[in-house]
């Protein structure tokens, strides 16, 4: 089973290209120590809620975007062998960041849900999600349901990953992101869409039928401690 590193990171507003610059500079690099595939997308509709957000979840300045992101390993093993020769390589020593590394949130996360073909997409909606760890098999299958709704509405993809190393960080982490309690388990997942157009009317579309079937599919969490919002993919690579 693949395992993912899921990321959250604030960008410097007046660094946003050089943001994307080290981003394609880098996936490569992940890619060549092992990774099948490495995505950066930048904030594009990422609202503000009253509980929590996107925005709250890295301390993001108003000057400042929120990046979403993941790296997909063949498994843990690969991941952590890759980190200690990363470490070690000079090409991976980058001055000028493009952000605040000490807000940066991250996480390991099992996929436990990957529906749909796949394939080309420019934009990608995410979500981060505080879910009571005793609920694991119904979020599995409520996600495993709701699936071919968003698919059968433009979506390519839907991945739901259950967070299984997910450390505490001094100024920000995904546990306070979402507010999640100790017996709670932070998930990462997010929806490929081919772009921003489809994912406008497919949205509209999905909410009008889960309005009269979700009482069928009751959502096995705390939805106003949700985050999520829609990202433009700015660097993908994929393993061939």
């Amino acid at each position: 089973m693949s395992y993912v590193m899921g990321c959250v990171i604030p960008v410097e507003g007046s660094k946003r290209e050089r943001f994307v610059e080290q981003a394609r500079m880098v996936a490569p690099l992940f890619r060549e120590f092992g990774a099948l595939s490495v995505l950066d997308a930048l904030q594009d509709d990422v609202p503000r809620g009253e509980v929590t957000d996107f925005h709250r979840s890295v301390a993001a300045r108003d000057d400042e975007l929120v990046a979403f992101g993941w790296i997909v390993w063949p498994d843990k093993a690969t991941k952590d062998a890759a980190e200690a020769t990363m470490m070690a390589d000079p090409r991976m020593d980058m001055t000028d960041m493009a952000f605040d590394g000490k807000r940066m949130i991250f996480g390991g996360f099992d996929p436990v849900v990957d529906e749909g073909p796949g394939g080309a997409f420019t934009y990608v909606e995410g979500f981060v999600i505080a879910v009571p760890t005793a609920n694991r098999e119904v979020f599995v299958r409520h996600c495993r349901e709701a699936a071919p709704v968003f698919l059968r509405h433009g979506a390519t993809r839907l991945v739901e990953c259950w967070g299984v190393d997910v450390p505490d960080g001094k100024v920000t982490d995904f546990a306070r992101a979402v507010k999640a309690g100790p017996d709670e388990t932070v998930c990462f997942s997010w929806i490929e869409w081919p772009d921003k157009a489809t994912r406008i009317a497919g949205q509209k579309a999905v909410f009008a039928e889960m309005e009269s079937t979700m009482h069928d599919n009751p959502m096995p969490f705390d939805g106003k401690r949700m985050i999520y919002g829609g990202f433009d993919v700015v660097s993908r690579e994929d393993r061939g």
